[in-house]
């Protein structure tokens, strides 16, 4: 009998990825997608610099100052780590990136998953082992950078727009939608795997379908079309395990008339009442130097009627303040258009030049202090507008949806009681208001979607107690 004992095969331990997410909740998906397919092929996630045998840089280009805060995050990288593979809207531009840092391991640019998984392969291949090599590794369960309970879905890659102020066409390509079944299909996944709230994201989202010419696809029997009316219907039709309707929030929406068709579904409670709307300014003139549309008067005309028919509806738009050849004028235009469109969020920007973009070489550039003069001057109005429809709210019952359980207030102040951060259908996570509770049972926790009674409010934000 042969008694010869074997020495056990050990299989190595699984190689460690790390990931720095820059910029918008477009690249944090792409961000997603890219380690739930290195986990599938077997790597391990690291939380930090040091645990890491690579790591990953995803990058912001739309602005300068992106792109530097893009090249520190390199740099911090290699310095904590040293083994860094860069991916991103930046990466676009490779030379830049090799001539600030020349120990990159690898450039690739935005949504080129393939390449910066086989990066990962050459830079630090999977040590799975030979036996476990052959066995398909389970990818069910997609990795999330953001909480359980909301979800990012990105239903479009580029923009069919020429913008002066923007590249993005030129980083991302023009208008590539995915197709509405499989757009459908991860909705619904995610839903059933416990998301509360849908988040939809594109350059575009009024323009989803047109590449496609609106091509319908089978969806639970009947046809669908691959347009954002049709996507908004079916996506208020996804129930959560619990047998509620998942909170729908639109982004990036350009206000096209078929828009229109969406406010209804608000108003029926199948959507979210919030529209994310990118007017970027008011003045006729600037917006045709931005190479956007004018229609400012019939905007103000369509945001009566949508108010009219969802008195709910939650309006947010950011707007650049500054930008070339921006007189006293256009700007007391942009002001007054705001205090008579009354939107509910509102961010500014001051005009930054981009490298590439056709603004840059618009006469009458705007002084540095008249820019931070004008911005100050619009956030103070905004500021207003938006306090005093928070105040309206007082004594009003809504419903929240809960981020974190523990914290009464901003100042971390619970007054003796279990206190909880949530927000409301008016407050898209990270850009807006929230909604800060006292009082909360012991079971509340993040992702529960409750009504509150609102007590008080400030300028951007709620102070609530659960009925």
């Amino acid at each position: 009998m042969d008694t010869q004992t074997r020495t056990p095969h050990t299989i190595p331990a699984a190689k460690t990825v790390g990931m720095v997410s820059l910029g918008c909740p477009k690249a944090l998906v792409d961000s997603e997608r890219i380690l739930t397919r290195l986990r599938a092929d077997g790597y391990a996630m690291s939380p930090d610099y040091a645990g890491a045998d690579v790591v990953l840089v995803n990058t912001c280009g739309f602005l300068d100052s992106a792109k530097e805060e893009s090249l520190a995050a390199i740099g911090e990288a290699i310095a904590e780590n040293g083994r860094v593979i860069v991916t991103g809207c930046m990466g676009e531009d490779a030379d830049a990136i090799r001539a600030a840092h020349p120990r990159v391991l690898a450039v690739t640019g935005a949504h080129q998953y393939e390449q910066v998984v086989d990066a990962v392969h050459t830079h630090a291949p999977p040590s799975q082992g030979p036996f476990v090599d052959l066995v398909p590794q389970p990818s069910q369960i997609d990795i999330k950078l953001t909480p359980r309970h909301y979800s990012y879905l990105k239903i479009s890659e580029g923009c069919n727009h020429s913008c002066a102020f923007c590249i993005i066409p030129d980083l991302r390509g023009k208008l590539a939608s995915r197709r509405i079944d499989a757009v459908l299909r991860e909705a619904e996944k995610l839903v059933a795997a416990g998301t509360k709230e849908l988040l939809i994201i594109s350059q575009d989202t009024s323009a989803y379908g047109v590449d496609t010419r609106h091509e319908s696809r089978e969806w639970k029997g009947r046809e669908v079309r691959a347009h954002m009316t049709d996507l908004a219907r079916e996506l208020g039709q996804l129930k959560t395990p619990e047998g509620a309707t998942a909170w729908t929030r639109l982004h990036y929406v350009y206000p096209y008339p078929h828009v229109d068709a969406v406010i209804p579904l608000m108003a029926d409670g199948l959507l979210t009442p919030y529209l994310d709307i990118p007017f970027q300014h008011a003045s006729p003139k600037v917006l045709k130097a931005m190479r956007r549309p004018a229609n400012e008067a019939k905007v103000l005309e369509r945001l009566k009627s949508w108010r009219a028919i969802c008195p709910d509806i939650a309006i947010r738009s950011s707007f650049v303040v500054g930008f070339p050849g921006e007189t006293e004028e256009d700007f007391q235009y942009l002001i007054d258009w705001l205090e008579e469109a009354q939107l509910d969020r509102v961010g500014a920007f001051r005009f930054e030049p981009v490298e590439g973009a056709r603004a840059n070489a618009l006469p009458d550039p705007v002084p540095e202090g008249v820019k931070e003069e004008r911005y100050a001057r619009l956030m103070e109005v905004t500021a207003r507008i938006s306090a005093a429809k928070l105040q309206a709210k007082i004594g009003k019952t809504i419903p929240v949806i809960v981020d974190e359980v523990g914290e009464a207030d901003e100042d971390g102040d619970t007054a003796g009681s279990r206190g909880a951060n949530a927000r409301s259908q008016a407050d898209a996570p990270e850009i807006d208001g929230n909604v800060f509770l006292r009082n909360v049972p012991a079971t509340l926790t993040p992702g529960d979607i409750l009504d509150v009674q609102v007590e008080d409010a400030d300028a951007h934000d709620l102070y609530a107690v659960p009925v």
